[in-house]
């Protein structure tokens, strides 16, 4: 359990999947009485999904927490807040089926889920996630889950290990071509052979925030270019399509 009675807990959860599914990775983090991270943790989970990643998040911090005392957890994950929330009651009455008859993914980790909810006091907060200024938890779990699935080795405040390192500033460079002596000059491709190449030329202003093919957050408002795993920085496509 963690730390000593307190009046109220306030901690953050959150994974990652580097693929999804592809290498993953879960955290938790929980704060002082200044909401500062005091105590985290972070571990591998193998080949999985994102989906996966963000409950096993959520059931390990609430195993690791004191049932007793009254806890808030922020995530940035609608589908794990929703499931435990907001569609959990249905999917008891109807069996464990979704309202479309299937059977309910990750039905495992929901139902342990429920469990540990029992007879508890827990508040889920929604936090956006890879923000300019953003929630300094959610952050930390992202950062912490983020290094756990590329790493795939446990980490955390009881092993003694470091702080999880923030996401890189700037994707690597990349060496220019250089043209052949005496080469014509070429006219620069677009529209379909761009797109042949794994993207658009045509570059936009992200309306929510995400994350780049190169593992890098944008925030809103920031310049993205489409490529041929979705949306991410221009130099990212440029560089996928070179």
């Amino acid at each position: 359990m963690i730390g000593p009675m307190r009046e109220r807990v306030v901690a953050a959860c959150d994974g990652a999947s580097k693929g999804n599914p592809g290498p993953a990775g879960w955290a938790w983090v929980v704060a002082d009485e200044t909401e500062t991270p005091a105590r985290w943790e972070a571990g591998a989970l193998g080949r999985n999904t994102n989906n996966v990643a963000e409950l096993t998040a959520l059931e390990r911090l609430l195993t690791a927490t004191d049932p007793a005392v009254p806890l808030e957890v922020r995530m940035d994950s609608q589908y794990a807040m929703k499931a435990v929330t907001t569609w959990l009651p249905n999917w008891k009455r109807n069996g464990w089926r979704t309202a479309a008859g299937k059977p309910v993914a990750n039905q495992e980790l929901v139902v342990r889920i429920d469990e540990l909810l029992g007879g508890r006091d827990v508040e889920f907060r929604y936090v956006p996630a890879h923000q300019v200024d953003g929630d300094r938890l959610n952050d930390f779990a992202d950062r912490a889950a983020s290094q756990a699935a590329v790493a795939q080795q446990p980490a955390g405040s009881a092993l003694g290990s470091p702080e999880p390192p923030p996401a890189p500033d700037a994707p690597p460079a990349k060496a220019p071509r250089r043209k052949p002596t005496g080469a014509a000059s070429q006219p620069r491709r677009g529209g379909a052979d761009a797109a042949k190449r794994g993207g658009s030329t045509r570059t936009i202003k992200a309306k929510f925030p995400g994350r780049c093919v190169c593992g890098r957050s944008y925030a809103a408002g920031e310049p993205i270019a489409k490529n041929d795993q979705g949306w991410g920085h221009p130099e990212c496509r440029i560089a996928a399509a070179g």
